[in-house]
C-alpha cells in the first residue's frame, strides 16, 4: 500500500512540474490557464490521495478530503473567471457576441 501511495505522490509531483512548465512556456493566457487548472487539479488530487494512503488515521482523512473538496469546488470557477478576463483583455467580446448571434447554440 505504501508503494502505491509513493507512486501517487511521485506522479502528482511530476504532473505539478509539467503544469508549472506549461504556465511558463505556453504562448497565450487561455493556454496557460488551461495548464494551471486542469493539470494542477489532477496533480494535487493525486498528492492528496497518496497522502491519504500514507496517513490513514482520522485526523488526516478529513483534512485531506476537505482540501480535495475545496480544490474541486474552486478551481473550475477560477478557470472560468481567468478565461473571461483573458477574453476581455484581448478585446474579443464583440467577436464572441457576433458569433452568438450567428449561431445561438454557441
Amino acid at each position: 500500500m505504501s508503494a502505491f501511495a509513493a507512486l501517487l505522490l511521485v506522479a502528482g509531483a511530476l504532473l505539478l512540474v509539467v503544469a508549472a512548465w506549461g504556465v511558463i512556456t505556453l504562448p497565450d493566457a487561455l493556454s496557460r490557464q488551461h495548464a494551471a487548472t486542469k493539470a494542477g487539479t489532477l496533480a494535487l488530487a493525486l498528492v492528496c490521495l497518496g497522502a491519504l494512503l500514507l496517513m490513514p488515521d482520522g485526523e488526516w482523512l478529513w483534512r485531506l478530503l476537505l482540501i480535495l473538496g475545496f480544490l474541486l469546488a474552486t478551481l473550475p470557477v477560477a478557470s472560468h473567471l481567468l478565461a473571461r478576463a483573458a477574453v476581455r483583455e484581448a478585446g474579443l467580446e464583440r467577436e464572441i457576441d457576433t458569433a452568438r448571434r450567428i449561431d445561438p447554440a454557441r
